[in-house]
């Protein structure tokens, strides 16, 4: 006969089993939008106001390009995991189940709508250069 104490058994369990990762990447995420969003804003704030060709070739650069696509997927992912747990903690149900879908069926979708758009720059940048030369 095996004996579990009442510790062993609630050992790295949380109410919902995932607690602790949700904590880690909540606070591992926020540090890294924390120097991610800063420096965004430095280079989108050089690139606001330029006509078009030069927000092509500002985002046509790898820096920008990548601090772009980081800033929105970190970003993303963020917020869905953030609504994920608000929703939990304050509905029930079909409801929880259909409102987490949701979160994270925008989160994805600006995901997929933001990468598209900088990859057309990106691609734009790179023609526009080619027939430049």
């Amino acid at each position: 006969m095996r004996y579990l104490t009442a510790r062993k058994r609630a050992e790295g369990k949380g109410a919902s089993h995932t607690g602790t990762d949700h904590h880690w990447y909540m606070t591992a995420s926020s540090v890294a939008l924390a120097f991610l969003v800063p420096t965004f804003i430095y280079v989108f704030g050089r690139a606001l106001g330029q006509p078009l060709e030069g927000v092509i070739a500002t985002f046509s650069r790898p820096f920008p390009a990548i601090l772009t696509a980081l800033v929105v997927i970190v970003g993303m992912r963020h917020f869905a995991k953030g609504a994920q747990m608000m929703i939990e903690d304050y509905t029930q149900g079909s409801l929880r189940k259909g409102l987490v879908i949701l979160a994270y069926s925008i989160s994805y979708t600006v995901i997929a709508v933001a990468l598209y758009a900088l990859a057309k720059l990106t691609l734009i940048g790179f023609l526009f250069e080619a027939m430049a030369h």
